[in-house]
């Protein structure tokens, strides 16, 4: 068992908004008419977000860098540059007794997630990536990608695994609130969850606080990552109103999360990003209408520094500009 003073934290929960730089955090202040949950969080810094091999990084390089402190190349997920395989904080805290989970509105075997569970040479290998979830003792994991599971070219059912496993398996979100207590793989979608606006709702914040519940039943402790995944694909798709709709959506979830944290008091939450996506630029907007009117420079990723937020015990180590790998080991 690990004895703690009381200014290290029992529990951490990490938030990435895939994509998340700075304006898309004052696009979600701006639509949210300046009350930005975010905010809340009393310590702020940057993060360097540059890959291995290259300025601009992807979000398997990004997901590697804050799960195992190591850069490595894009495309690579929780493998070194030099094809050694880096072991990941889900894994430490496995070996360390913690209780661990994943919660995404992407596919769960999509980069982010991915590089807290698996070590692959590409992050498009979804059917290896979704094997990788039998390799670890995850407790809860919420996300799209149920094919990946079930509908693979191995012919293999690793649901019927995981309930051999004494997981919850479930398909929709009313499973996972139905599930109060042990373990939880919710597969909610066949591929890709929705958009916030077509169908998904408030998916993101029913999984990620079913997932806090679950987990904070163990007297260990946790380690939770939750992914706003879709701010990225607005930025890809250079679409200001689905960025703004999924960032407003993340910020929600911060709110919640926080709301746990200042309850609990042993609890530190990080709210980061891997990288900024769009090189989106606001040009006008109102806060009194929430009017936001934003630009695009590319249908990629950027280089520029991502903002993070802290709150809780250990708080105050994550201020100043730091790397993104930094973030693991602090």
């Amino acid at each position: 068992s690990c004895i703690r003073d009381k200014k290290s934290p029992k529990n951490i929960i990490f938030l990435i908004g895939d994509g998340m730089g700075v304006d898309q955090v004052y696009a979600a202040l701006t639509a949210k008419k300046g009350n930005l949950e975010m905010a809340r969080c009393p310590i702020t810094g940057f993060v360097k977000t540059d890959a291995a091999d290259n300025y601009i990084t992807d979000s398997a390089a990004g997901a590697t860098a804050f799960a195992t402190g190591t850069k490595t190349n894009n495309g690579l997920l929780s493998i070194g540059p030099f094809g050694d395989t880096l072991q990941t904080l889900i894994e430490i805290a496995e070996l360390n007794g913690l209780a661990t989970g994943l919660v995404a509105t992407s596919k769960i075997t999509h980069a982010t997630p991915a590089g807290y569970i698996s070590h692959n040479i590409s992050r498009d290998n979804y059917e290896e990536i979704a094997l990788d979830f039998l390799k670890t003792d995850i407790d809860v994991f919420i996300g799209g990608g149920r094919n990946n599971f079930e509908v693979r070219t191995d012919s293999l059912n690793l649901s019927d695994i995981l309930r051999q496993r004494n997981y919850n398996v479930v398909y929709d979100i009313e499973g996972v609130k139905s599930i109060t207590q042990g373990k939880l793989a919710g597969l909610l979608y066949p591929d890709h969850p929705p958009k916030y606006t077509e169908g998904r709702n408030d998916m993101l914040e029913v999984s990620a606080l079913k997932a806090v519940e679950l987990l904070d039943i163990y007297e260990s402790g946790f380690f939770l990552m939750i992914e706003g995944s879709q701010i990225d694909w607005g930025g890809h798709d250079k679409d200001s109103e689905y960025l703004v709709a999924e960032a407003v959506d993340f910020d929600n979830v911060v709110g919640k999360i926080l709301d746990f944290a200042e309850k609990d008091g042993e609890t530190l939450v990080v709210i980061s990003a891997d990288h900024e996506t769009g090189g989106y630029s606001i040009i006008g907007g109102d806060i009194k209408t929430g009017e936001v009117q934003g630009v695009f420079t590319t249908g990629d990723h950027s280089a520029v520094m991502v903002p993070l937020f802290a709150y809780g015990p250990g708080a105050e180590q994550f201020s100043g500009i730091q790397e993104n790998t930094d973030i693991f080991h602090k």
